[in-house]
């Protein structure tokens, strides 16, 4: 509580019944019953706003100004009927209820926005976590992705340096080297940028995210995995499809996830590895993402508890990423289930509002 501020509350409070007797008794000249609902407004307005404190002195004040001015005889703080007594002390008891039912009211509100905006922050901490951890499971996959355009422009360096030390230096081969070292160099910073952008901390950021273009850096990042165990990665991607406001890290995050539990569905498997991500937008303007796997499935009752926290088929798993990306798609106004398809394998869909209303 701000004592320091007290003292200006309560000359506010002053000045606020001084104000209201002032409108009432001089200038417009209302009965009783009207200056008293404006009174016991005023009050009400200091509770919601301040504190009981300062309601209570508003309270008191608008009491003795109902008194002495609209209770006969006026001019004095002694009213004549015993009713009149009555009605005074009636009007500060529900003056005094209605102000602690008003800052009750608030001091609760404020305690659920705290816990709320404690809850969004443990969740956002554990999709952190959730993603660290994933990308951790990745590293020799993400390490040889990374390796690959490094390793590349090795190459074209020592072919750049060979063709500049000739006897007559071909200098349109050494250019066109150069530009593939640039090239490769550029291709090694976008995939190390991204990475760090998983591993970044920090609030909820909404902007306008282009859904395909998440989808294809995921394929970018987890292309060694499917290569390693190999599964041939389809993509159906709709153009024109509008923007949806978002966090583009969680949503990330989910699109990963997604991705992985298919190549883990399909390590083990013999025949067609396939994993197959669609993008549409459906009948109700919501964007819509697939991804299909020719994995081991999903029995009926695995497709709702696979997105319970800390259920996992997985020997080494969690059990929290579904459970943390279906909470993220929710915040983001849409949906996260699973199906099983026939003869093998699942599908996981994901739907994301494009209007901010839904968010």
């Amino acid at each position: 509580m701000n004592f320091s501020r007290r003292p200006m509350r309560v000359l506010i409070s002053l000045c606020g019944v001084a104000i209201v007797t002032g409108v009432a008794y001089r200038v417009i000249r209302v009965n009783a019953t009207t200056a008293g609902f404006a009174y016991l407004l005023l009050v009400l307005i200091t509770a919601s706003t301040w504190g009981f404190l300062e309601a209570v002195l508003s309270a008191v004040l608008a009491t003795m100004a109902f008194a002495f001015f609209f209770v006969p005889p006026i001019g004095t703080f002694t009213p004549a009927k015993p009713e009149d007594w009555i009605a005074l002390f009636s009007f500060l008891a529900v003056s005094l209820i209605a102000s602690r039912l008003s800052t009750t009211a608030k001091r609760r509100a404020s305690e659920a926005m705290r816990a709320e905006e404690t809850l969004r922050q443990a969740q956002a901490d554990l999709a952190h976590v959730n993603r660290v951890t994933t990308v951790g499971e990745l590293t020799a996959s993400l390490a040889h992705e990374v390796n690959q355009p490094i390793a590349a422009a090795v190459t074209d360096a020592n072919t750049c340096l060979r063709w500049l030390a000739g006897d007559i230096p071909n200098l349109e081969e050494a250019r066109a080297a150069a530009m593939r070292i640039v090239k490769d160099a550029t291709r090694a910073a976008e995939i190390i940028s991204r990475i760090r952008v998983l591993f970044k901390k920090g609030a909820l950021q909404r902007e306008l995210v282009d859904l395909n273009e998440v989808i294809r850096e995921m394929i970018v990042l987890l292309r060694s995995e499917a290569t390693r165990y190999s599964i041939s990665v389809r993509t159906d991607l709709a153009e024109g499809l509008p923007e949806v406001m978002g966090d583009r890290v969680q949503l990330q995050q989910v699109l990963m996830n997604l991705m992985i539990n298919s190549i883990d569905a399909m390590k083990e498997v013999e025949g067609t590895r396939e994993l197959t991500i669609n993008s549409r937008q459906d009948e109700n303007e919501r964007l819509m993402v697939s991804v299909t796997d020719t994995g081991v499935g999903l029995s009926s009752q695995h497709a709702d508890q696979i997105f319970n926290a800390f259920f996992t088929t997985k020997p080494h798993g969690t059990g929290m990423g579904l459970r943390i990306s279906r909470s993220i798609i929710e915040r983001h106004g849409g949906r996260l289930w699973a199906t099983d398809n026939a003869p093998r394998g699942a599908s996981f869909y994901l739907t994301v509002s494009t209007k901010a209303d839904d968010l």
